[in-house]
């Protein structure tokens, strides 16, 4: 492997994470430079030895770059690809780590010149803080990384990322784009706006605010996403559009079936969703546990 400096735009949970496994594990043999808007972000990464180097210059930053790791939220991906690429040197290899695929993949490669290659990559991973003092050291151990072949400019530049994020311990994975968008619709972004419905449906009902404090483990566990970045999930949302409103247009079938079964005193009903979704998720940890928790 080759890669002697790697470069990461928007230094917050995976970007500072990222960083922090390269430089455990790569030592000295790799200079991680990290870019971002935010001063306390850049003095922070250095500080924690997440980066070497950091900087809110993405043209001095991505010079001589071998790598770079595109952490932004998607919707920025594209104006900052647009403005690095005229000072890449050939060979540079560019990388995001976006939860939506395809609107990357139909737009990046439009403006990338010869000599720049792409690899299109999502780590299934996270935590509901954000920035860089969210970031952890290990926060990929173990967790899939799905690379998309399909999205990405070359199987040798996408070898060449496999290859350094052997330094994060994550399970590589590949997946295509229709398949990564449904699925990451149904298991991740769908989920994310459950989470944030149950949240806003407190503030429907004012006259209960003094009993919120009641709030317990259950509706913690439930809602803890809800707290993740919302720069993020507004693009998420934009850039999956159609696989995210046909999941959400199912789940709000299910949920009519529900109100349907309680309105009527249905009791079987009720029992049989609750029922079926137990054995169903048990199943999942069953098969999963060793690798997932769900």
């Amino acid at each position: 492997m080759n890669v002697k400096h790697i470069t990461i735009i928007g230094l917050g949970l995976i970007g500072g994470s990222l960083g922090l496994d390269f430089k455990e594990i790569g030592g000295s043999q790799v200079v991680v430079t990290g870019i971002d808007r935010d001063h306390e972000t850049l003095v922070k990464a250095v500080g924690c030895n997440a980066v070497d180097y950091s900087t809110s210059d993405l043209v001095e930053g991505v010079k001589n770059a071998d790598i770079i790791f595109l952490c932004t939220p998607v919707l920025q991906i594209l104006p900052i690809v647009e403005k690095i690429v005229p000072h890449l040197k050939e060979g540079t290899i560019l990388t995001d780590v976006g939860s939506t695929k395809g609107f990357l993949a139909q737009e990046i490669r439009k403006i990338l010149p010869r000599g720049i290659e792409y690899v299109s990559g999502h780590p299934m991973t996270g935590r509901e803080q954000s920035g860089i003092w969210a970031a952890k050291r290990d926060l990929f151990k173990d967790k899939w990384y799905i690379l998309v072949p399909e999205a990405s400019t070359s199987l040798e530049a996408v070898e060449e990322i496999c290859q350094v994020l052997t330094w994060t311990s994550a399970r590589l994975t590949t997946m295509n784009i229709a398949d990564h968008e449904q699925c990451g619709a149904v298991i991740s972004h769908v989920p994310h706006v459950a989470a944030a419905a149950l949240v806003n449906l407190l503030e429907m009902y004012p006259d209960l605010e003094d009993n919120f404090k009641l709030v317990g483990g259950g509706f913690r566990d439930t809602t803890r996403i809800a707290s993740s970045n919302a720069d993020m999930w507004a693009d998420i949302c934009l850039t999956n559009a159609q696989p995210i409103t046909d999941s959400l247009i199912k789940l709000r079938g299910l949920l009519d079936e529900v109100i349907g079964a309680v309105q009527q005193g249905d009791r079987q009903a009720i029992h049989h969703f609750f029922k079926r979704a137990k054995n169903r998720r048990d199943a999942l940890i069953q098969k999963t546990d060793s690798h997932t928790t769900l």
